[in-house]
């Protein structure tokens, strides 16, 4: 018998690289929600929207070697809330998007935005930029449940935001979420079906979680209780299945061929550039899976990108965590992935995982067959305990 052959930390054998996806990054919101623990900041005064793109271009320019001759196959402007910048300022950003790197000519191209941003003539013009999906942060349609949760929005300009969306975009995600603070059944219910009735082509329900790092961690609100949480989510799940609704992924929903291209490649385990302030990246090389973020604060992330490096860590991946990183996205979706996908990315064995699989086929939390593996739908409701079946141990992957 051969030895099996261990590779140095964070180098692997890819026998094909994954597609790969664009992330750009805007920081600035109209005010910090008491929840939110991404890389948001709030807008004090004039945003510097012209240097801030200046920073992502020149940030851009700087990647194009890491990436050379690959193809783009979705955008995804993120945040903060990138609708407050001008349809100016994105179409600069995708015009540099599409100038340094091959952008495939049916890419699918998001814009986040919130209520409160709303203009229909400058959501037209974005169009034009080239957005092709809109992604709006609604929450709520319940004006008590928009003020615990700290949002600027009321359910008015909730309800015109979608409306304005839907009348512009042919491609439009709500935001939605659930177990808030004084929230009932019937209320997360409500809010499902009142977005329901937009016919809306994607809409995403998320559990509020306390972040750390965030108001609501320092000082809890009082959230619905645990079986009342479960019961939202399977009303709510089971209300949209009812809609035409394919639960996809955690905590995503979409009609038919209507699922997020940007985030499926994130849970498939693809590759992703991602530039702008705290922005994070996964790139994969045919020795190496690299994570890269970038500095967090907006002015130290323009002085630096505007210098010519914006990144303030690039790591190797080590080959024993790379088992866990993938699990930990593919088994977010419901159809769980392709027993070849494995190999594929992360460049091991499934031999790798094979004892955790096993333990977790026993335990009921994931089922397979000759091609693929998936969560079952008691490994979706506890995902968090199914992933910890897999977390790194003392263990050497085997290499392909």
């Amino acid at each position: 018998m051969k030895p099996v052959t261990v590779p140095p930390p964070g180098r692997v054998r890819l026998a094909a690289l994954p597609p790969l996806t664009l992330y750009l990054h805007v920081p600035w919101c109209l005010k910090k929600c008491p929840y939110c623990d991404f890389n948001s900041h709030e807008a004090r005064g004039e945003v510097p929207e012209s240097r801030y793109v200046d920073a992502v271009v020149r940030d851009l320019e700087a990647s194009v070697p890491r990436v050379w001759g690959r193809r783009v196959h979705a955008i995804f402007v993120g945040g903060g809330t990138p609708s407050l910048f001008s349809a100016k300022a994105i179409d600069r950003l995708l015009t540099a998007a599409r100038t340094l790197l091959t952008v495939e000519p049916d890419a699918e191209i998001t814009l986040e935005a919130n209520p409160g941003t709303f203009e229909q003539e400058k959501f037209r013009d974005f169009r034009a930029a080239g957005v092709n999906r809109l992604s709006v942060g609604i929450q709520s349609f319940d004006d008590e449940r928009l003020r615990a949760i700290g949002r600027v929005h009321d359910a008015g300009e909730a309800r015109r935001a979608v409306e304005i969306a839907l009348a512009t975009f042919d491609n439009v995600n709500l935001d939605l979420m659930y177990a808030l603070p004084g929230q009932s059944v019937e209320a997360a219910l409500a809010d499902i079906r009142t977005a329901i009735g937009f016919a809306p082509q994607h809409l995403s329900a998320y559990h509020l979680t306390l972040e750390p790092n965030t108001v609501f961690h320092r000082y809890p609100p009082a959230l619905p209780d645990d079986d009342s949480a479960a019961a939202m989510q399977e009303a709510i799940e089971a209300a949209l299945a009812q809609a035409g609704y394919g639960h996809y992924e955690t905590s995503a929903f979409a009609k038919p061929g209507r699922g997020s291209r940007h985030n499926l490649n994130y849970w498939r385990f693809g590759d992703y550039l991602g530039v702008g302030a705290g922005a994070h990246g996964k790139l994969s090389f045919a020795d190496r899976v690299t994570r890269e973020t970038r500095l967090r604060q907006p002015k130290a992330y323009q002085d630096a990108a505007l210098a010519g490096d914006a990144i303030q860590e690039s790591r190797d991946v080590p080959a024993a965590e790379l088992p866990f990183e993938f699990l930990m996205n593919a088994l977010r979706l419901a159809e769980g992935f392709a027993i070849p996908l494995f190999a594929e990315r992360t460049g091991l064995t499934l031999a790798a995982v094979e004892a955790p699989l096993a333990k977790a086929q026993a335990a009921g939390l994931l089922e397979r067959d000759a091609f693929a593996i998936r969560p079952t739908p008691l490994g979706r409701r506890f995902l968090n305990d199914l992933l910890g079946l897999f977390l790194p141990q003392a263990r050497s992957p085997r290499k392909v």
